[in-house]
């Protein structure tokens, strides 16, 4: 760079494709640039550390400044000096707040509006959202700037990202200032955390199996430096001579790979590339509606209390059925933009930046899983667990001839119990006077000392007994005193439970009991981190309401 020194700023430096977008501009040496982002200071990758990002920091062609769009002043400091602002700050498009949403992308992008007139900034770049015309009910097939913004947006995200972009082009030509927005579809690339690690999780989780929709739907999707490279597209026609300025100022731009492919196409080669299976069972839009509908309903009642966004949310089923293709014509004609990585080369790209995110490098357990500690890591747990599935399935056949003839003929404990002894002692009968081998087979004889008690046995059978009896002298020792309420509310809860099994039949708990048994605990363990997860987020969040239930009565307390 030769001359007088030139700043841009990059707003929201930190976040996916602005990180990309400070590489190429720090690379192309056109301008020295102040990276704006809202973290107090700026930390490194080791990549970043030993690559352009990192020496520029060092050299002063590139600076990092701690701000809040929000805060008009602050945002003045940051601007201050800069020949071109690239507006690129947004709120994570997962988190569905419409307060955080407008104060960001509407709010924000008004004082940046504002400062830019102000300080006689020459040129403003807005990074808008190809979701400002898609209302998630109609597809669009290569649609163009000539869409109108939709009356009903999918999000609150698409919705202030609309009203930051008309406030955006209305300010062009205010004090000399050139504006236009770009609006790229479905970024994806290395650094990405959205779109590829949810990709993964729900393949960790054992979704990656299914699909939304009829699989049919088209999709536009945006390398991210073909997004970056857009940005130095739209500054270098708003710097242009006059005509080329004039044409490509005050308007919004489609910027795509111009490759458009099946959605679910495009998500199964990342899945594949990555170890895991790809999407093959389809289901219906209309019938995961309904389900969506109702966990909306509850994370806007637990939201506040802190309950993460869900991924099963009306929005996301209209993204993941609904086609999006865009005209990128309009950015080639009056901006000169094209591609300059193709969809293949990306693709290949992306999936070499994520090694960590392999099927064959996801986290393994280290010894044995809590179910089969909490079975007793013994032959229960091989049993339950389905370790040994001979051992498991002879375990089943011999609980279903039980329960037929025993349970099912609804016989007294009496009768069941002289039945069942008449059974072992005929089958030990014949195994006893079968030869050693027959037909081939080897006969494994059962030994005498199979049935014997051990002293060792007997001991640790007593110590158990005595130690049980033990702890509940203790409980009612405990409540006799009746100073531990959470020990009251234990033991009455236990008993109720208790009671309420004792009113349903053996035959009925047996029918019930078993399959559950057998089932829960092999699920558990091939679920153990997604289940804990659940356990801790539904824990945590009954923790906060209780805190804020409590702070609310002592609240209303005081002021009586």
């Amino acid at each position: 760079m030769s001359g007088e020194e030139r700043w841009c700023v990059v707003t929201g430096g930190r976040g996916f494709a602005a990180r990309h977008l400070v590489e190429m501009l720090i690379q192309y040496d056109l301008f020295s640039v102040r990276i704006a982002d809202l973290e107090p200071q700026i930390t490194l990758s080791t990549e970043e550390q030993n690559g352009a990002l990192g020496h520029a920091l060092k050299s002063g062609r590139a600076n990092y400044v701690s701000a809040d769009l929000r805060d008009k002043p602050q945002v003045l400091k940051v601007i201050e000096g800069a020949e071109v602002v690239f507006h690129m700050a947004a709120p994570n498009s997962s988190v569905n707040s419409q307060q955080l949403h407008y104060s960001v992308n509407v709010q924000g992008t008004k004082n940046v509006i504002d400062a830019c007139v102000e300080l006689k900034v020459k040129r403003l770049i807005y990074t808008s959202s190809a979701s400002v015309v898609f209302d998630g009910i109609h597809g669009i097939i290569n649609g163009d700037e000539s869409l109108p913004y939709t009356d009903k947006p999918l999000d609150s995200y698409s919705a202030t990202k609309a009203e930051g972009e008309a406030a955006i082009l209305k300010a062009n030509g205010t004090n000399g200032l050139l504006t236009c927005s770009l609006r790229p579809s479905s970024i994806f690339g290395p650094g990405d955390r959205l779109f590829v690690p949810s990709l993964v999780a729900a393949a960790r989780a054992g979704k990656s199996k299914f699909m939304i929709g009829d699989g049919n739907n088209i999709y536009d999707f945006t390398y991210v430096e073909n997004v970056a490279h857009a940005h130095i597209c739209a500054d270098r026609a708003l710097a242009s001579e006059q005509e080329v300025a004039e044409k490509a100022a005050g308007q919004a731009y489609f910027i795509t790979n111009m490759e458009p492919i099946k959605f679910w196409e495009f998500t199964s080669l990342i899945l594949e590339g990555l170890g895991y299976e790809r999407p093959r069972i389809k289901i219906p839009a209309f019938a995961v509606m309904p389900i969506a509908h109702v966990i909306e309903w509850i994370y806007k009642i637990f939201g506040p209390y802190g309950m993460k966004v869900p991924q099963l949310i009306p929005s996301r089923i209209r993204l993941l059925s609904c086609s999006r293709s865009f005209n990128c014509s309009k950015a080639k004609d009056r901006l000169g933009y094209a591609p300059i990585v193709p969809l293949e080369e990306g693709l290949k790209r992306t999936l070499e930046s994520y090694p960590h995110l392999r099927a064959e490098n996801r986290p393994k357990r280290e010894g044995p899983s809590k179910a089969s500690i909490c079975l007793g890591s013994g032959k229960v747990a091989h049993t339950l667990l389905w370790k040994d599935k001979k051992q498991t399935l002879i375990t089943l056949l011999v609980l279903v001839a039980i329960y037929y003839n025993f349970i099912a003929s609804q016989s007294t404990i009496v009768t069941a119990a002289s039945k069942l002894l008449l059974v072992v002692s005929v089958f030990l009968f014949i195994h006893g006077n079968l030869p050693e081998k027959v037909f081939g087979y080897t006969i494994e004889k059962i030994p005498m000392s199979y049935f014997n008690l051990s002293e060792e046995r007997s001991h640790q059978t007593a110590l158990s007994v005595a130690s049980s009896w033990n702890a509940a002298v203790n409980v009612l020792k405990s409540l006799c005193k009746g100073n531990d309420w959470s020990l009251f509310f234990q033991v009455v809860i236990s008993l109720l439970i208790l009671s309420f099994l004792g009113a349903i039949s053996f035959q009925t708990l047996f029918i019930i009991g078993l399959p559950v048994a057998f089932a829960a605990f092999y699920l558990y363990e091939k679920n153990e981190q997604a289940i804990d997860s659940m356990f801790l987020e539904a824990l945590s969040l009954g923790c906060k309401m209780k805190s804020d239930i409590t702070k609310k009565v002592v609240g209303s307390k005081k002021k009586d």
